[in-house]
Order: C-alpha cells, then structure tokens, then sequence
C-alpha cells in the first residue's frame, strides 16, 4: 500500500469527529530549516525526466507540487519527516545511544538507520517505485540533499523520491 492509494474507508472504531486543528505544520519546521517547497522542487528538478502526461519541465513543477502537497498532508508522513529532524538534531548534539558524534559527523557506513528512515518515507509515499526514485536521489544527492547532515539528506531524499514517483505514476493515468 502506498499513500497514493490510501482507502478513504473509515475504520470500526474510527471517532465520529476528528480534531483536525493543529499547532504546529512539518511545512513551517521544515522551511525554518531552509527546505522550503522551492528549495525541494529545485532539487526535484535537477533530475526531472520528460515523462508520458509530464513531458515539460512546467508540467512536472506544478504535478510536483501538488503531489508534495498530498504527501505533507498526511500526520503520519510528517511524523516520519519530523523524526529524522529529531534524529539530526540529537546526532549534532552527540546525544543518539550508542554512536559516538565522530561516527554520526563521518556518516559511517555501518549506519543505516537513516537510509532505512528515507527509504521508508519514500516506500510510504509511493510504494516500490518510491524506493527506486529514494536510491536514484540519495546517490546522485541533487540541490540541498548534498548539503544535509546524515538523517536529513535520506529524509529528503525520500520525501522527493517518493512526491516524484507518484508524479511520474500519476501522468500515466
């Protein structure tokens, strides 16, 4: 399953009403990082390829944004995107158990919490395709991605591998 096709059926114990109101938005968190959406959509676009349904670079800006936009709607993404925030911040501050800050700061290879963390991000927006489009941006690291500390460059990179798969899935359609 994949956020694109998320059911709209209501679970047997789902609230009748649902508190929808929040104090705090992963769009804001993320922009007072500097990952605002034209800073994501710039990264996303260096490796945009003409697609059926996407074949100009405008097209694929526009379906982009929509689709990063469904994908920050949902509570459960943002919390994943938030705990990779979290994860950066305890590792800049030498505070994750049992990894020393030099092994965090030299992004060891032994460490792959964070890319299981983008690959789940991307797998959970857009399914299987989602982790191709993940591995393609956290190799080639376009835009900000080469800038990112170890959790946050995976987080990204999910979060635009995953939006850019479901562009690409959703112009098929």
């Amino acid at each position: 399953m994949k956020l694109s096709d998320s059911p709209v059926a209501e679970k047997s114990d789902a609230p009748e009403v649902i508190d929808t109101t929040f104090d705090r938005d992963i769009r804001d968190i993320l922009s007072g990082m500097g990952l605002t959406e034209e800073v994501l959509l710039s990264a996303a676009m260096e490796l945009y390829v003409p697609h059926p349904g996407i074949e100009s670079k405008e097209k694929a800006e526009a379906v982009f944004k929509q689709e990063l936009d469904v994908a920050l709607g949902d509570p459960n993404l943002c919390i994943l995107v938030y705990a990779g925030i979290l994860l950066e911040q305890a590792g800049k501050a030498g505070e994750l158990p049992n990894l020393s800050r030099d092994s965090y700061e030299r992004d060891l290879t032994f460490l792959v919490c964070d890319e299981v963390l983008g690959m789940s991000i991307a797998t959970y927006i857009a399914g299987h395709k989602g982790m191709f489009e993940y591995v393609r941006f956290d190799k080639l690291k376009p835009g900000i991605i080469k800038e990112l500390g170890p959790f946050m460059d995976d987080v990204i990179a999910g979060l635009i591998g995953g939006v850019s798969s479901s562009m690409y899935t959703r112009a098929e359609v």
